[in-house]
């Protein structure tokens, strides 16, 4: 078999890649290389501003997206190795797939906190329903990271206690400000199953937030946007409808300890597993989750050509700024590559599936112009996708928002912050520096993303406005837009 374009991955940056090529290029061939017996698909797209969009991620089976492309086969298999001097894909069952241009969009996997069979790691579709499973019943898990699958883990779980233990001194930490922080707290603090916002509290005090602080008393393919909707995420039956959250705060696994091997700790209970902390307390748990982010799954690569695919100290291939690996005609997309060009300033990576769609949309068109050149056309496809970091998700309840430098990254301290804070229904905070808007998180309903993505780009001098910038009595669409 071989195609103009070869594919290897079925997540989000892949099959945005293969919808891309359909598009400019329905004439194309294109095979899409998958483990999996479904694909994610994109659908409900919304664009809130230039660079932000809203979607649903749903899984389809195979024959759906070769209907939807009629350029395209799927081909239902393990991507083995890459021949890049022969231009082969070889698969694990022996078929081989021959490629004029080649794209890994291989995603990553969950980091691990340690192997063991009660140790669970968050990254896909099965993995939660491997979750779901092991929560019939659970009395306590421990919750091991604070990136957004623990946020909302910790948020939706319902009907059990939940240690949460994470490195930072406050809750959420790789995408928000202690303060964003502590207005969450109150969401997760007030939730329970049946409780609406406003709802007064009536529980005697069994559920809630405890904070554990430390001793001494300092404080595969990714998962979609609402991965957790019409998903039962409770410990079933028979188990009080309220939860606990115990945070332990500035802690990591120091190791798991059998039943057998607890007995010497100061713990209590009959559990299948024990977590002993860097800070020495010791939880009894029926499982635990790692969700302390995700690893790179690259094919095994063989070539004869005296540049071998070069990787980045993180596992993602090293990719150019028009996602060309070092490899004669191999592209990454997605979770798989890592930038190896100079970034725009308001720009990063987070692996996030917003920035898997954009490099598969991206990475379409740049194979197609690659292609076309070869072949004499003129490079007329591109235009540069990566200006500003722009992310929407849903955080305990609320639409959040992520644009720029929204925590100030890279401008180490000569910066300044910019808050309005109404409690339970918006956080708004802008990144300033030299008068200018850097960054912004938005927190609730604010309506103000498209205005400060603008300012962020324009970078236009704001010093005239203050703290007025943020007065909820001025409507700063009208001076900007």
């Amino acid at each position: 078999m071989e195609a103009s374009f070869v594919i290897i991955g079925g997540g989000i940056s892949g099959v945005t890649c293969a919808e891309q090529v359909y598009a400019l290029a329905p004439q194309e061939s294109v095979v899409l290389i998958t483990a999996s017996p479904v694909v994610k698909t994109v659908s409900n797209v919304s664009r809130l501003t230039r660079h932000l969009e809203a979607f649903d991620v749903s899984e389809k089976p195979l024959a759906c997206l070769e209907q939807k492309l009629t350029n395209l086969t799927v081909v239902r298999g393990f991507a083995h190795e890459i021949d890049v001097d022969a231009k082969i894909v070889r698969l694990v069952n022996g078929a081989e797939v021959r490629y004029k241009r080649l794209c890994v969009t291989t995603g990553g996997q969950a980091r691990m906190v340690a192997q063991h069979p009660l140790v669970l790691g968050i990254r896909d579709t099965e993995s939660v329903r491997v979750l779901q499973g092991k929560l019939r019943g659970a009395r306590r898990v421990m919750i091991i990271g604070n990136g957004g699958i623990a946020t909302e883990l910790v948020y939706e779980l319902e009907g059990l206690e939940i240690v949460w233990a994470i490195k930072h001194s406050s809750i959420s930490a790789t995408f928000v400000d202690p303060g964003a922080a502590e207005f969450f707290l109150s969401r997760l603090e007030g939730k329970r199953k049946g409780k609406e916002e406003g709802e007064e509290d009536d529980d005697d005090g069994g559920g809630g937030v405890q904070d554990r602080k430390p001793e001494g008393g300092a404080c595969g393919s990714a998962l979609g946007p609402d991965w957790h909707h019409d998903m039962l995420l409770s410990s079933g039956e028979g188990h009080s409808s309220r939860k606990v959250v115990i945070l332990e705060k500035e802690c990591w696994l120091d190791r798991l300890l059998s039943p057998e091997e607890a007995k010497g700790e100061e713990t209590t209970g009959d559990w299948p597993v024990f977590v002993k902390l860097s800070n020495g307390k010791v939880y009894g748990v029926d499982f635990v989750v790692s969700a302390t982010g995700v690893e790179p799954v690259v094919p095994k690569v063989v070539s004869g050509q005296s540049m071998a695919l070069a990787m980045a100290p993180d596992g993602g291939i090293l990719v150019d700024d028009r996602l060309r690996s070092s490899v004669t005609h191999v592209f990454a997309a997605g979770d798989a590559c890592t930038p190896n060009w100079p970034l725009a300033k308001h720009w990063f990576q987070m692996r996030l599936w917003s920035q898997a769609r954009t490099m598969g949309a991206y990475v379409g068109r740049s194979m197609l112009a690659d292609l076309k050149q070869d072949e004499g056309e003129d490079d007329a496809l591109m235009e540069f996708a990566f200006e500003i970091f722009a992310h929407v998700t849903q955080f305990y309840g609320y639409k959040t928002v992520f644009l720029g430098l929204f925590n100030g990254q890279g401008l180490g301290t000569d910066y300044e912050i910019l808050l309005r804070v109404t409690k339970g229904r918006e956080y708004v905070k802008t990144v300033m520096q030299d008068g200018k808007m850097q960054g912004a998180l938005l927190i609730g309903d604010t309506g103000l993303e498209e205005t400060f993505e603008n300012l962020i780009l324009n970078q236009l001098d704001l010093s005239v406005y203050g703290e007025d910038l943020l007065d909820p009595g001025i409507d700063i669409e009208d001076y900007f837009d």
